[in-house]
């Protein structure tokens, strides 16, 4: 099996459709989807909340693996989400909401996400996805005011 993503797999006409796909992956476990969400490119980056950078198909394939490997499937769902997105590539902004199993019992986390797409000769490909540490508080957005001058 190698380790590039299969562009085949899934049929991507817009970057909405490699995020759900991609979020549909994390929650099964499914690293073949996941990877088809990803560009075959060598400078692709994933950096997982509190993690180093992961650069490359190879290297984010086998962080995932591990993740799934150890705690299955990651029960996250994007919320709140602002894009920015021109012919050739789009950044999201996503609020993941994550269900976790803790000694206390299930709890909902919050992680502030950035994925970034870009438009390849296979379709809509994802080319990074940067998640921060989680809270349990729900993040709060800022939005600037625009002043009245009299």
């Amino acid at each position: 099996m190698a380790n590039a993503p299969s562009n085949t797999l899934i049929l991507n006409d817009t970057p909405n459709d490699v995020e759900a796909a991609f979020y549909e992956a994390l929650q099964a476990s499914d690293i073949e989807k996941l990877m088809a969400c990803w560009a075959d490119e060598d400078d692709i980056v994933c950096i997982h909340p509190g993690g180093p950078r992961v650069v490359g198909a190879s290297s984010i394939r086998a962080s995932f693996d591990a993740i799934f490997g150890h705690g299955g499937s990651i029960h996250a769902r994007p919320e709140y989400v602002r894009r920015v997105e021109t012919i050739t590539s789009a950044v999201h902004s996503v609020l993941e909401k994550v269900d976790l199993i803790t000694q206390e019992g299930p709890i909902q986390a919050y992680v502030l996400a950035t994925n970034v797409y870009h438009r390849t000769p296979s379709g809509w490909r994802m080319v990074i996805h940067h998640a921060s540490p989680g809270t349990t508080n729900e993040a709060q957005e800022v939005h600037q005011t625009n002043q009245v001058l009299h």
